[in-house]
């Protein structure tokens, strides 16, 4: 039975909007990196290390393009990958991706593409073409704060208040919804919604 095409998927296309490739690819390869910070000691005989952060897992693979059988521009097929390095209108930033492939099920951005042209018709117009290409996995924020630290959480859902601040301000920068103060008055323990001082520190709790 045939390999099925691989495909990749523009999911902020209205619709999405499927791209399959020409070819399937020979093989794909998929990394990941880990970022540590490298600490000095005094007195000791080497670093200590520090893990930091974790890098997005990166996919990268060749895709072949051949219109020799039509004598068309190869460029015509090749420009449908490469346009999704180009900020969508909408979002303005490069689209959100699907690549699926058999088993294979990666989401991500185009990071980037090299495109190689090696046969051309008597006019100089090329009919065959290999893109090197580059994902990085776009892994949901939802996902990674659910699998952060509980320290780490509550630091980033914290809200230092600006002059002339209020709980329904900050309700509606934080909620889109002015009426959701009582849950951040509730949290910190606040009486009055107009009786936030400048610099004080405020924990924003998540909405379920």
């Amino acid at each position: 039975m045939a390999l099925a095409k691989a495909v990749i998927i523009n999911l902020d296309a209205l619709p999405p909007l499927p791209i399959p490739v020409m070819f399937n690819p020979p093989d794909y390869t998929l990394s990941k990196t880990n970022q540590f910070a490298e600490i000095k000691i005094p007195g000791l005989p080497s670093s200590v290390l520090q893990f930091v952060n974790g890098d997005a897992q990166s996919l990268s693979m060749e895709l072949f393009f051949d219109t020799t059988d039509t004598n068309t521009d190869v460029r015509v097929r090749t420009a449908a990958i490469v346009n999704l390095t180009e900020p969508n209108v909408r979002t303005h930033a490069p689209p959100r991706l699907l690549l699926l492939w058999g088993s294979l099920a990666f989401s991500c951005f185009l990071m980037s593409v090299k495109q190689h042209f090696d046969y051309f018709n008597a006019f100089g117009m090329p009919l065959r073409a290999s893109l090197s290409v580059e994902f990085k996995g776009n892994t949901k924020l939802e996902s990674m704060i659910a699998a952060a630290p509980v320290a780490l959480i509550e630091q980033a859902t914290r809200y230092a208040a600006k002059t002339d601040d209020t709980l329904q301000g900050i309700a509606a920068t934080q909620y889109d919804d002015p009426s959701k103060w009582r849950e951040i008055a509730k949290a910190n323990n606040i009486d009055d919604p107009r009786a936030v001082k400048p610099g004080q520190q405020l924990n924003i709790p998540r909405l379920m």
